[in-house]
């Protein structure tokens, strides 16, 4: 095991070739793919985490969004609590908004340190699942006085979601897999953008956290660099490691959810967020990134032998969701208390 954070550069996969290239320039370019897809495999069952690079997402899009993330924020109270978050976990969670209930390792009892801003897929309000009202699938609620955040923002998760869908066969060969074997469950995948704003720890008490150990619930979550130290690993040795500050890079994770999926071959490793830098405040825009809404995720063939028989039952990203979204106060009003476990091991 690894007690460091590995770099993964993911340039390869944006060389274009002639329009008749020679094998040798086609076999080349595949070569640096199976090799890119061996450094996955190792990154994320040994570490779970990893630093991106190479990428083609502008740092340009990537400051307007943190500018976004600052400019919603620095609003009054009242005029984000014009648009709370629902049970669709869409909209505004105020600080202490929160305790880490669905991890399966936080300890801790006492509420985030965190405000955030939620946005999904921006559906059109005649789309099937907002008249059904379906799960995870509503309007985004945008606020009224910054009609330029939702350009921004609605422009980053496209580039962003147009990475991870570029990752995805990457993911597939790591697993020793098609290529494109994840294509049918990302038809329509379910993103998540997560504008967060971390208040200086002085502002809350001596053992609270931005956001106490925990784990995500995602396939994979893409944070790009914020500028100022908060986010921690916890090793494999068990130590609480700082993310690398490699700039423009985005550090990346799996989540419970591919865990799940991966029976336990990938990792889903604790982390937490604390914000220690004296009187500044921090912002950050983790995105989440999942399989279609419906889609039935059975322990993956590549992944169960004899040695490992399958951990679990299908799930999809609903009902997985419908369980780790319960934590949050304003969705556990709308569920209460009573949401089915979708089978977390200990």
């Amino acid at each position: 095991m690894s007690d460091s954070i590995p770099t993964l550069d993911v340039s390869c996969l944006y060389e274009h070739a002639s329009n008749t290239p020679p094998a040798s320039e086609l076999a080349a370019k595949q070569l640096a793919i199976e090799r890119l897809a061996d450094s996955l495999r190792d990154a994320l069952e040994n570490v779970g985490f990893y630093c991106l690079v190479g990428h083609q997402v502008s740092q340009i899009l990537i400051d307007r969004v943190f500018a976004a993330t600052r400019a919603f924020h620095a609003q009054a109270l009242s005029a984000k609590m014009a648009v709370k978050a629902n049970e669709h976990n869409v909209g505004y969670m105020p600080v202490n908004g929160y305790v880490s209930r669905s991890s399966r390792i936080s300890t801790s009892s006492k509420p985030n340190l965190v405000e955030a801003f939620f946005v999904k897929r921006d559906l059109p309000a005649d789309h099937q699942d907002v008249l059904s009202n379906k799960r995870f699938r509503c309007m985004n609620q945008w606020p009224q006085a910054f009609p330029e955040l939702r350009h921004d923002v609605l422009e980053y998760c496209t580039a962003m979601e147009q990475l991870c869908v570029k990752m995805l066969p990457v993911y597939a060969l790591a697993l020793d897999l098609a290529a494109d074997f994840f294509a049918p469950a990302f038809a329509d995948p379910q993103i998540t953008l997560r504008m967060s704003h971390y208040p200086p720890a002085e502002s809350g008490d001596d053992d609270q956290f931005g956001v106490a150990p925990h784990t995500d619930s995602s396939f994979l979550t893409m944070l790009p660099q914020s500028g100022l130290p908060g986010l921690e690993i916890r090793m494999p040795s068990g130590h609480w490691l700082p993310a690398p500050a490699v700039p423009g890079s985005f550090i990346v994770n799996s989540g419970d959810m591919l865990r799940r999926w991966t029976n336990h071959r990938f990792l889903s490793t604790p982390h937490r967020v604390i914000n220690r830098t004296p009187g500044v405040d921090r912002y950050a825009v983790p995105f989440f990134f999942d399989a279609t809404i419906d889609y039935p995720m059975a322990c993956l063939a590549s992944c169960v032998d004899d040695e490992h028989p399958a951990r679990y039952e299908p799930v999809s990203v609903m009902e997985y969701m419908v369980w780790f979204s319960n934590q949050y106060d304003h969705v556990r009003k709308h569920d209460g208390d009573a949401v089915a476990r979708p089978g977390v091991p200990s």
